[in-house]
């Protein structure tokens, strides 16, 4: 039986942007040029915000495309802000973005990467 070495990451952020269906890919490609390495989409209907925003006569498709993209917390304000941008959040019935502090993760990393972080810890404890 082979020993399976698991990378645990700790200092990382889930930013999750809801937006209007047909905008995610938009909101990703800024998150990308802002560093993020990739994002999952699923989609959602929302409910009950119609009913809200119909009062200010403006039209909301119910349909959403959900965002989640992990991201290092070095990062995180970065991208957090180029994906508010690109999803225009700041205009009514465009959809909410939140970041959330992630405990553990664990997923795949090439070993040059690893490398590459070994290598900036121990240079900043020989500081």
């Amino acid at each position: 039986m082979s020993i399976q070495h698991i990378n645990v990451l700790t200092d990382v952020f889930l930013i999750t942007c809801i937006v209007q269906r047909g905008r995610a890919k938009a909101v990703i490609k800024a998150a990308q040029d802002a560093g993020a390495q990739g994002a999952t989409i699923h989609y959602g209907h929302g409910y009950g915000v119609q009913e809200l925003l119909g009062i200010l006569s403006i039209a909301v498709d119910t349909e959403k495309e959900v965002i989640n993209i992990l991201v290092p917390s070095d990062l995180s304000d970065r991208i957090f802000e180029q994906m508010s941008a690109a999803a225009q959040i700041d205009t009514p019935g465009m959809g909410m973005i939140y970041s959330t502090r992630v405990e553990k993760a664990s997923t795949y990393i090439p070993q040059h990467i690893l490398d590459a972080i070994s290598d900036s810890d121990a240079q900043k404890s020989n500081v």
